[in-house]
């Protein structure tokens, strides 16, 4: 499944915006680097005194991709705000959700990667029931959101822009500013793992869509925000873990502003995505890169599987890594290799569907099947 068919209804006249299919790739990059950091143990805890080496360089570069999720969030809501819902785009997103839970994950226990007090029934239930279960948090969240379009999009389409800015300023008040500047956590606050903060996100980039990205489109506006953002957000990080090691207090607090729904994350993913925004859509290297970004949403698929979630790490080295050296060459490494994976993986499913869905075009329940969904989807699209 081509992922522009999750993301966006094309009319066929416009022209692709290469510019966020690169931002897309970009981000993709960003999520592996997050995943090798964090899953591969080189983020040492910030309630070492003091932190340093190599931990101040890893926590550096979590802070610089962390915009990644929310960069995703406002690419997709960018689109589907002025797009219709589709139960056909659904259940393939359901069924590439699925091939890849249920495919991975056995293939993983069979070749041994998952240790066997790991195979258990709890396991197999995630790997077939992928978003009830949660196995992929992202795509939850997504999915549920999706399902809410038909009422979400309509919505946000006939606010106006007073209006609009109301909502908006409402839900990032109570989603996001208030975790920012208060000293504790708000039992509800999920920390931007969940289809609330989609929904927030969405209507930010619906917002923008409508009414323009203002200042964000200027040329080095974009860039500047994404740097202020990520600086705030290291500074807030480490003045917390220097509390913490005078007073021995604000533990529970140390890594809030590495959590998506912080407000300084999401101005940094806001600067970023304004940059890319700003720039030619079908410039000679949006264009080039950007036809990879149809493909991204395997490489997460991929690398984010049970079976394979703790293990790829190693793949690249992470447990060898002790110098600043090594950190970033494994990184780098990690980052376009298991990218590079992901997409060779996503384009041989590809093929493979499109094969299977030639040979069940020759069966009549296939074909009924196939005409119900055409009937809702032209339902969805009438006025």
């Amino acid at each position: 499944m081509n992922q522009e068919t999750i993301l966006m209804d094309k009319n066929k006249t416009d022209k692709r915006m290469y510019n966020l299919e690169f931002l897309r790739v970009v981000a993709m990059l960003m999520v592996v680097v997050l995943h090798y950091l964090g899953k591969g143990n080189l983020l040492c805890s910030l309630t070492e005194n003091p932190v340093t080496g190599y931990g101040l360089v890893a926590w550096g570069i979590e802070a610089f991709c962390i915009v990644a999720v929310n960069v995703y969030m406002l690419i997709s809501g960018y689109f589907l705000c002025e797009s219709g819902f589709k139960l056909s785009r659904l259940l393939k997103l359901l069924l590439q959700i699925w091939t890849y839970s249920v495919g991975i994950g056995v293939l993983a226990v069979l070749l041994g990667l998952v240790p066997a007090a790991e195979v258990n029934t709890y396991y197999y239930l995630q790997l077939l029931f992928p978003v009830g279960m949660e196995h992929y948090w992202f795509l939850t969240a997504y999915v549920y959101f999706y399902i809410l379009l038909p009422l979400l999009g309509k919505g946000v389409r006939d606010l106006t822009k007073k209006q609009h800015r109301i909502v908006l300023a409402i839900l990032l008040l109570f989603f996001s500013i208030g975790k920012t500047v208060l000293p504790f956590r708000f039992t509800m606050d999920k920390k931007g793992y969940d289809v609330l903060w989609y929904i927030c996100v969405f209507v930010l980039a619906a917002y923008l869509r409508k009414f323009g990205g203002g200042v964000l489109e200027k040329k080095g506006r974009g860039i500047l925000l994404f740097l202020l953002g990520t600086a705030l957000n290291l500074a807030e990080m480490f003045a917390l873990a220097f509390a913490y090691s005078r007073t021995g207090h604000f533990e529970g607090l140390l890594g809030v502003s590495m959590e998506y729904n912080h407000l300084f994350p999401l101005v940094a993913s806001l600067g970023l995505f304004g940059a890319f925004l700003g720039i030619p859509k079908d410039g000679k290297v949006c264009r080039t890169v950007g036809k990879l970004g149809g493909l991204t949403l395997g490489v997460y698929l991929l690398h984010e599987n049970l079976g394979l979630r703790y293990v790829w790490q190693e793949w690249f080295g992470a447990s060898k890594v002790d110098s600043v050296f090594l950190l970033l060459g494994t990184t780098v490494l990690a980052a376009v290799g298991m990218f590079a994976l992901g997409i060779c993986v996503e384009k041989v499913r590809l093929l493979a569907m499109q094969g299977l869905h030639k040979l069940l075009l020759k069966a009549k329940p296939y074909c009924s099947l196939m005409n119900l969904v055409n009937q809702a989807d032209e339902a969805f699209a009438q006025k």
